[in-house]
């Protein structure tokens, strides 16, 4: 066995070449960046045939409770099962452990308050699944917001 390096500049350009291969009509996958890494995903177009010949959905869906569950935890992490439920307003047992289960968080250690509660955050699970690279990729408020008091387009506010 031999110990060859290989300069991180070649590696780059093979897997743009790589990418732009797989980006022709006549593959049915391509290599997305995500989580840190490559993988070769299922193209949009062809996501639904192969989910007929599989049986068997690609991704299931999250339930509401569970989607605002793991919102929080994404965004106020690390943070305890306590603090989720004080921001929902309800027992976020049920979300919690679903989440655990699918894997998109993970205990990531004990508090030093009282009774040592568990730590949540997301998991590298988590990122592939909403094929972020990093948790500064999450959309902000800003994102969401629309301006109050705007009457017409940009356009005819201009003139």
């Amino acid at each position: 066995m031999f110990d060859a390096e290989v300069p991180e500049d070649d590696i780059k350009k093979a897997i743009e070449e790589l990418v732009d291969q797989y980006y022709d009509d006549k593959y049915s996958y391509e290599i997305i960046n995500s989580s840190g890494g490559y993988q070769f995903l299922t193209k949009p177009a062809y996501q639904a045939s192969i989910s007929i010949l599989l049986k068997n959905q690609s991704k299931k869906r999250l339930s509401n409770s569970a989607m605002e569950t793991l919102s929080i935890i994404a965004y106020k992490q690390p943070v305890t099962k306590n603090n989720v439920e004080t921001i929902r307003g309800v027992n976020c047992d049920y979300a919690i452990q679903k989440l655990l289960e699918k894997q998109l968080i993970e205990i990531k250690g004990k508090g030093d308050s009282i009774g040592r509660p568990i730590i949540y955050g997301t998991s590298e699970k988590f990122m592939e699944y909403f094929g972020i690279n990093d948790l500064k990729e999450l959309p902000t408020i800003k994102d969401f917001e629309t301006e109050e008091n705007s009457i017409g387009t940009e356009e005819t506010q201009e003139q």
